[in-house]
């Protein structure tokens, strides 16, 4: 099995989580549709439209990738933290408490075992809406498990609450 490596972020938090390779395909045939069909088609109306074309779709294909890049699940002293953003007013984080986690699961199934890029659930006590739920996770299977270690050393030792 591979060892999954923790990553820190610049707020010294230990990131667990990222989007795999398998989150890309979806942007790779969007690509592909777009500068195999869309731009061949916009040629034959004229070069304006072309160009208007490849900018507008190397502008998006970009900012999709750098979307799933931004996305990272991470967990300090407080609790477990989904950062994502690419743009100042969408940057963020959200997340779920050490004390109001009931627990971390992923979705099994031939595809996820195949690619090893899973969905995972990071359950809250009290409430749906403040769940987190990540698709195409690298790894989401050794994720939801170290997530459920560390909360289980927190209750044991007292410090979730």
């Amino acid at each position: 099995m591979e060892e999954q490596t923790e990553v820190t972020n610049p707020n010294g938090a230990n990131v667990i989580g990222v989007v795999s390779w398998f989150g890309y395909a979806g942007v790779g045939l969007l690509a592909l549709v777009l500068f195999g069909v869309a731009l061949p088609v916009a040629f034959s109306i004229g070069t304006i439209s072309a160009i208007v074309v490849f900018v507008g779709s190397a502008l998006f294909v970009g900012y999709r990738i750098m979307m799933l890049r931004s996305v990272q699940l991470y967990y300090d002293d407080t609790g477990v933290w989904l950062y994502s953003g690419v743009l100042p007013w969408q940057k963020g984080a959200g997340g779920v408490k050490w004390r109001d986690i009931d627990s971390a699961s992923y979705t099994q199934g031939f595809l996820s075992w195949i690619t090893r890029s899973y969905t995972v659930r990071i359950a809250h006590r009290f409430t749906k809406s403040s769940e987190i739920v990540l698709t195409n996770i690298a790894n989401g299977d050794k994720t939801a498990i170290e997530i459920n270690t560390i909360h289980q050393e927190m209750l044991r030792t007292g410090r979730a609450g």
